[in-house]
């Protein structure tokens, strides 16, 4: 199937992946696992909401922790590059006939949520309030010193066409995995808007459906410190996957679940991306380096599972592909 062009003068300019907001059951109990044990940031907190960030980031929040009846992800947010852009974008989405709404958000402004045509809900902001900078604060981290938010990876039932919808959005693509042959579909991609491996990742499956989350940390040791951490402080089962490293992205990775399952990736050692003849790499789903580069084979719940957008139907994936499960 067709690779997407890189478009360089997309109709608004994406900047990058900036915040996730997620439904929770047990707020106090969400809290505790992002905080006391990832080593998240809190910003602000009430009784129907918990605001998060890294140790790296200005802005105010990169998660957001909503109290629910059921788990969700409710929005994932990316940032644009000024106030014109939201207008840019609503004119883009009346064309194309995308359902959006502009809503005033907690500490963040102006925003413009919307439904892509996959039914993946987001929201687009420009300005959101700027905290010290806590880098530096060593006496304040915790867990694994998670820095910033990397990206986010979805569950698509309808990959091609996601992928081209999001190049559209300037979105390039850096790395996918295809069927072999002359008629080989492309089955997971990773593209991006701030020249690293990605900010946002489709992957075939049943979907609309949030795959996870991801933090950046500074080494590969902060991972295995995690590891120490959950074990012995009572999170031991809500370790996934890993440690390992992908082939794909090159990626030192570790999956957790939080406790309402979410899956959060605390993720190092990428690569840039940003000059603009960058050419994708192409991983055949024959090669399970892709996966994990020293062979180890993803369990079959970080296939099957993932957190759902409220009120959309979930749709099976185009087709199945030929992957290697652990049981």
């Amino acid at each position: 199937m067709p690779v997407p062009t890189h478009v360089f003068d997309p109709p608004f300019n994406i900047i990058r992946s900036s915040h996730a907001v997620l439904d929770v059951t047990n707020l106090e109990a969400s809290r505790k696992f992002y905080e006391s044990v990832i080593g998240l940031h809190v910003e602000d907190v009430d009784d129907k909401a918990v605001f998060l960030r890294g140790s790296e980031e200005r802005q105010h929040h990169s998660l957001v922790l909503r109290k629910a009846a059921a788990p969700a992800a409710n929005r994932l947010g990316f940032k644009v590059a000024n106030d014109t852009d939201l207008d840019k974008a609503a004119s883009f989405f009346s064309e194309n006939g995308v359902s959006y709404a502009f809503a005033e958000q907690p500490f963040q402004g102006r925003t413009l949520q919307f439904t892509d045509p996959f039914g993946f809900q987001l929201e687009l902001y420009a300005t959101m309030e700027k905290r010290p900078h806590l880098l530096r604060r060593y006496d304040l981290y915790r867990g694994c010193h998670p820095q910033r938010l990397d990206h986010f990876n979805v569950f698509a039932p309808e990959v091609q066409g996601t992928v081209d919808f999001y190049a559209r959005l300037g979105f390039r693509l850096t790395e996918y995995a295809e069927e072999d042959g002359e008629n080989g579909r492309i089955a997971a991609a990773w593209m991006h808007r701030k020249g690293n491996v990605h900010d946002f990742a489709i992957t075939n499956g049943k979907g609309p459906r949030l795959h996870h989350f991801a933090y950046w940390v500074p080494t590969a040791m902060n991972i295995i410190h995690l590891c120490d951490v959950m074990a012995s402080s009572g999170y031991l089962k809500n370790i996934e996957r890993g440690p390992g490293r992908h082939g794909i992205s090159n990626a030192f990775f570790l999956y957790v679940r939080d406790p309402d399952g979410h899956r959060l990736e605390i993720y190092t050692s990428d690569y840039n991306t940003m000059d603009h003849d960058h050419e994708p790499l192409r991983w055949s789903l024959r090669d399970p380096r892709r996966q994990t580069l020293w062979g180890a084979p993803a369990p079959r719940s970080w296939f099957e599972q993932g957190s759902p957008f409220p009120n959309q139907p979930l749709r099976e994936p185009a087709f199945v592909a030929d992957v290697v499960i652990a049981d």
